[in-house]
């Protein structure tokens, strides 16, 4: 895992250090109090190739599903190049919000860029980001945020 100095700009461009902006989540003295700022967390822990942080971040239930392996060869192998928040919807229900992003990264040849919009979800007032890429429930089981909703009326509406 790469470090970097807390006086340093913080990788995900809030503006800030990185010791004042994403390290104390990447710590787990803070959690992010917006979706955003897990967003931002979660692109620097890719820079900084921080697996068991984008793994802590993910819905609990979709965590163990997770290619851990794959993440940290993700993180370790890719030149991040910067992030851009294009639009953060902070409440799309009472515990979701969607952030859309560029994150760029350099190929031998050129800037490439990796879009997404990517849910979020409150369990017990954290945030967790929502993976799309792993088995979800069927759309008549429990949703796996715990809101007793079936999937479908819930993080699955979303998705």
């Amino acid at each position: 895992m790469e470090k970097i100095e807390n006086q340093t700009p913080c990788p995900c461009q809030s503006g800030k250090h990185y010791g004042e902006c994403c390290q104390p989540f990447h710590a787990f003295s803070q959690y992010p109090p917006t979706a955003e700022q897990l967003m931002r967390s979660r692109y620097t822990a890719f820079y900084l190739a921080n697996a068991d942080y984008i793994v802590q971040t993910t819905v609990p239930a979709q965590q163990p599903l997770l290619d851990v392996a794959a993440i940290q060869a993700w993180g370790e192998n890719t030149e991040w190049a910067g992030l851009e928040i294009v639009q953060h919807q902070p409440q799309i229900s009472k515990i979701h919000s969607q952030v859309e992003f560029n994150a760029f990264f350099r190929t031998e040849s050129k800037i490439e860029t990796h879009h997404e919009k990517s849910l979020f979800v409150q369990i017990n007032g954290r945030w967790f980001f929502v993976d799309p890429t792993v088995p979800l429930p069927a759309q008549k089981q429990p949703c796996f945020c715990g809101s007793g909703k079936k999937f479908k009326h819930c993080c699955g509406a979303w998705l």
